[in-house]
């Protein structure tokens, strides 16, 4: 195991204050980004993803960069793993698959009610893989596409999910995915209309994910493309809120104060955190 060296100095800084608080005297829930390689721009994005859950006061977190090197044990101290590792990029590891030992492991890690999160492209691996996939929500499948990076609107399907309950429609500035793979047992959250100006399909597409599978919980948000996507506040919020959910089934964080409530708003917060 090993624990991120990479959190620059004044990161959390540069991502503000606290999204939101935990209530009551709850003990910090662990948690393991899987890391290392991705087709994204790992090497900021898991900084990010890191600073994002310890900010809230919920969660310890480490970081783990071997991810083809895990043992079926390694999952056994964390309420949830986060993933934000793919095999897609070009520091893909050689091997791609998890041995049985390991991927037996990871499933009865679940099944004691633990949960998995994926952030963007953290589910685009493990494709032979279903019961992976079951709790991962979504994936990019053929057929699966995205305009340009721009500022955007996402709404809320299900008010009644502890993970969005409460909250307010917000824009962002991001990059959208059109057309995802949703497994069957997978509640979708939110949706964006990516806009045909920036080669966006025009039509509302799912991008927040949760599901209830194999004795535990999946949450997928596909938004967070890069480490400015990853500094808008309502991003922040669903973070750690899904995270929180998916770790153990029930959501203390509050939402933050900074709500980018306009495009505006998104717009200011990209120009201001670099």
């Amino acid at each position: 195991m090993q624990r991120s060296a990479r959190i620059f100095i004044g990161f959390a800084a540069l991502f503000g204050l606290a999204a939101g608080s935990a209530v009551g005297a709850d003990a910090k829930l662990r948690v393991l980004i899987l890391s290392g390689a991705n087709n994204h721009n790992w090497k900021t994005t898991t900084p990010a993803i890191k600073a994002t859950l310890e900010e809230s006061g919920r969660f310890e977190v480490d970081v783990e960069e071997r991810v083809m090197d895990m043992k079926p044990e390694s999952f056994a101290p964390y309420a949830a793993i986060v993933s934000n590792f793919n095999t897609f990029g070009k520091d893909a590891p050689a091997k791609k698959e998890w041995d049985a030992a390991t991927k037996k492991g990871f499933l009865d890690h679940i099944a004691k009610g633990h949960g998995l999160v994926i952030v963007h492209a953290g589910s685009s691996v493990f494709y032979d893989w279903p019961e992976f996939h079951q709790l991962a929500c979504g994936t990019w499948k053929d057929g699966t596409s995205h305009g340009a990076i721009h500022v955007n609107r996402v709404s809320f399907n299900d008010p009644d999910s502890p993970i969005t309950r409460g909250l307010e429609p917000f824009w962002i500035r991001d990059e959208f995915w059109q057309k995802t793979l949703m497994t069957p047992a997978a509640k979708a959250l939110g949706s964006v209309t990516p806009d045909p100006a920036f080669k966006g399909s025009g039509k509302p597409e799912n991008i927040l994910f949760s599901t209830e599978a194999r004795g535990g919980r999946g949450f997928a948000i596909m938004l967070g493309h890069d480490a400015l996507g990853m500094s808008n506040p309502a991003w922040r919020t669903l973070l750690q809120r899904g995270t929180e959910w998916a770790a153990c089934g029930k959501v203390t964080i509050l939402p933050s104060g900074d709500w980018p409530a306009t495009k505006e708003d998104a717009e200011r917060m990209a120009k201001i955190r670099p």
